[in-house]
């Protein structure tokens, strides 16, 4: 049944403010997969990938995004769950996939220290080098892509919604 909305896109991109206000508009659940990444670990993002490793942890997300079993919800995505590709495919059939894209310039500014974020940036990795990485992966496994540039969290929802109805 493919009745959740999964978001996907870099850190910083809003997956998880929009996908709280979609939720709300939509009457669907809200469930953030770093969150549930960090309830089932009992340990923050970057704590585990400073005893993990980025491999380390890339499995451990795959996992547990493969074992999502939601309906009616509005998924946020982990700037990383692209790497997982049995994640992917998992959440493709339950969902439809919304790249939440914004320039690389944008991002920069949104982002604080990316270590504290928990985020998957490997050692000498730049911002730019992580974008251009990662975007063939969003791009294909998303069903549909909002450019979020210079748009507020209601535009941004409103879009969404009207390509649902």
């Amino acid at each position: 049944m493919k009745n959740n909305i999964i978001l996907i896109g870099m850190p910083g991109c809003g997956k998880s403010t929009v996908g709280v206000v979609l939720a709300k508009r939509l009457g669907y659940n809200f469930l953030d997969s770093d969150l549930l990444i960090q309830a089932q670990t009992g340990k923050l993002l970057h704590e585990i990938i400073e005893e993990e490793g980025i491999e380390g942890f890339l499995d451990i997300e795959n996992k547990v995004n493969s074992e999502i079993n939601a309906n009616r919800t509005v998924i946020a995505t982990g700037g990383s769950a692209v790497y997982g590709s049995e994640a992917m495919e998992h959440l493709s059939k339950t969902g439809t996939v919304i790249f939440l894209s914004l320039s690389l310039s944008a991002l920069s500014r949104r982002l604080g220290d990316l270590n504290k974020r928990g985020v998957t940036i490997k050692k000498g990795q730049t911002l730019k080098d992580l974008y251009l990485e990662r975007l063939p992966l969003y791009e294909k496994y998303a069903d549909l892509t909002i450019d979020c540039s210079r748009k507020s969290v209601r535009l941004i929802t409103e879009e969404i919604i009207k390509t649902f109805s």
